[in-house]
């Protein structure tokens, strides 16, 4: 198995994370030694891999490569940079960069010789479709194909062994001055497969583990990974299946992707995807989702599918932003992750709390993938080794409800996201799902437990309202309340819960006295955190 199995990935766009002028100014700074600050923050939050976008000389943006083998100055020196992959493996985190190798920019070396000398030049053949007979959009007296139609993104011939040879040679060099552990392919969709071949062979012969994963938006995936090829791809099948489930209220959709793919038969059962839920080219999931309470669902649902789960830069924290027609930037900002404005610090603990269970579970890092309940706004599924069986169980709606499954087991089960709560099963289980919240249980004798620090209530259970630190519950009593919210209720007395014995409050709604309710009694009684104030979810009237 690859070190990728025990990962938890953070992702960072260097050029928007650090601010960097949008075009090369050509001036020596040393932005992204930022990282290094943040170190603390990648350690809380479980990481053990970080991904690099574009780090090389380029125009723009990063992918317009000017030149392989430099750092670019907006972001630093090869120096500099190497003491940041230094450091951060000192750290325990491994370091995997972009490669870009299907297209460069106007400014690398080869195309502007070609500039120069025309025919005479030996690079005429380094480029794709590249001929005499016109000119191109950009007004070069010759043509050559662009990248998707982008001409300040000049093709590279992967036909051509020159080419092929001068990419590895870099590759070579990153492994040997950076120390890299892995490589992200971009628009590996549209490259050559021999190309994968021979780029395999050059990385694994240096670093049997070296992780290898391209971007590929559709198609089969098989058709990249495997074999002699790449070791994985990204998983943009469950991305949009992930945000779309809880925005349509369909967990119909992400179970069918991810029974169709990691099942029992399941085509990818064999593929450990690279898996996210948003990054540099798609909007950012707290914009995506219609209701930000599912955030939480959400990540769970990252981090205990198939697959390693990735973050992207300053989503952790609930960072916006969404893609236009006209730019991306809004994808890509400057952040100091030790300072973002706005930052939903729940979610981020919700994050750090994940990558500790993930960590600690060989169920989650190895296991199978089998669906068990399906519903609309409720699932369970579950992952298992011969050695470790995880139940993972989601409730998206607003409201509290008893979801039941077949455990096929007599045993006990441990929450290990939520204090270690300890449930008798017998077979069937019903187990009580608080509003927008998720469960991970893991099958044993009732001695396991995660250790996850201080420990957190549950996720937020209403519209804009984030967890906080559990305090002691001040006594209910019968009389009069008011939710946070408005509504006016009458507690009407006290119960136990048949199953787990958990103490719960009985409460009618006074504008509707048929409808009677129960809820947790440290829930009703416990203080929330809603637009920057603490308040009681239910204050006495």
């Amino acid at each position: 198995m690859s070190f990728i199995n025990e990962s938890v990935v953070y992702n960072i766009y260097p050029l928007g994370y650090c601010g960097a002028p949008k075009e090369n100014d050509h001036i020596q700074s040393y932005r992204l030694d930022k990282v290094l600050d943040s170190i603390d923050h990648f350690k809380k939050l479980g990481v053990n891999v970080m991904l690099f976008n574009p780090v090389f000389e380029s125009s723009r943006h990063g992918y317009d490569t000017i030149d392989y083998r430099k750092v670019d100055c907006r972001l630093g020196d090869n120096a500099s940079f190497k003491k940041i992959c230094d450091t951060l493996r000192e750290n325990g985190i491994r370091v995997m960069l972009d490669g870009v190798f299907n297209h460069v920019g106007r400014e690398f070396f080869a195309f502007k010789d070609v500039q120069e000398k025309k025919w005479d030049s030996p690079y005429c053949g380094w480029f794709q479709n590249l001929n005499f007979g016109g000119s191109s959009p950009l007004g070069d007296p010759f043509w050559y194909e662009g990248w998707a139609g982008h001409y300040d993104l000049v093709k590279l011939n992967l036909q051509n062994p020159e080419v092929v040879n001068y990419l590895l040679d870099a590759v070579n060099f990153w492994i040997d001055e950076f120390g890299i552990d892995g490589l992200r392919i971009d628009a590996a969709d549209v490259i050559d497969c021999e190309f994968f071949k021979k780029l395999r062979h050059a990385c694994k012969s240096k670093k049997p583990d070296f992780w290898l994963y391209g971007e590929m938006v559709g198609g089969d995936y098989n058709r990249l990974a495997g074999g002699e090829m790449l070791d994985s791809v990204t998983n943009y099948e469950c991305y949009k299946g992930i945000y779309s489930s809880h925005n349509d209220h369909n967990y119909f959709e992400i179970a069918h992707s991810l029974n169709r793919q990691f099942a029992n038969g399941g085509i990818y059962q064999n593929l450990y995807t690279f898996n996210f839920v948003d990054n540099h080219d798609v909007n950012r999931i707290a914009s995506e989702l219609r209701d930000k309470n599912h955030l939480y669902n959400v990540y769970t649902m990252l981090y205990t599918m198939p697959g390693v789960p990735s973050i992207y830069y300053g989503s952790e924290y609930a960072v916006e932003g969404k893609r236009t027609w006209e730019s991306d930037y809004d994808l890509r900002p400057c952040l100091d992750l030790n300072n973002v404005p706005n930052a939903n610090t729940q979610l981020c603990e919700h994050i750090s709390k994940l990558g500790k269970v993930r960590l600690a579970l060989e169920g989650l890092k190895y296991g199978k993938f089998e669906n068990v309940n399906i519903q609309n706004e409720k699932l369970v599924y579950k992952r298992f080794t011969d050695n470790q069986t995880v139940f993972v169980m989601f409730n998206l709606t607003d409201r509290g409800e008893n979801l039941g499954f077949d455990s096929r087991c007599n045993a006990k089960l441990t929450d290990v996201l939520n204090g270690n709560e300890v449930f008798d099963c017998n077979g069937w289980c019903e187990i009580y799902m608080p509003p927008y919240s998720t469960r991970i249980l893991v099958v044993n004798d009732g001695s396991f437990k995660v250790d996850l620090g201080a420990e957190l209530v549950t996720a937020p259970v209403d519209n804009s309202v984030v967890e906080i630190k559990a305090e002691t519950p001040e006594e209910v009593t019968l009389g009069k309340y008011r939710h946070f919210k408005g509504n006016e209720y009458e507690v009407i007395g006290f119960a136990k819960h048949s199953e787990t014995e958990e103490k719960l409050v009985l409460y009618r709604s006074l504008n509707n006295p048929d409808e009677v309710w129960a809820r947790p009694y440290d829930m009703f009684c416990e203080t929330i955190f809603r637009d920057g104030r603490q308040i009681k979810r239910f204050e006495k009237i």
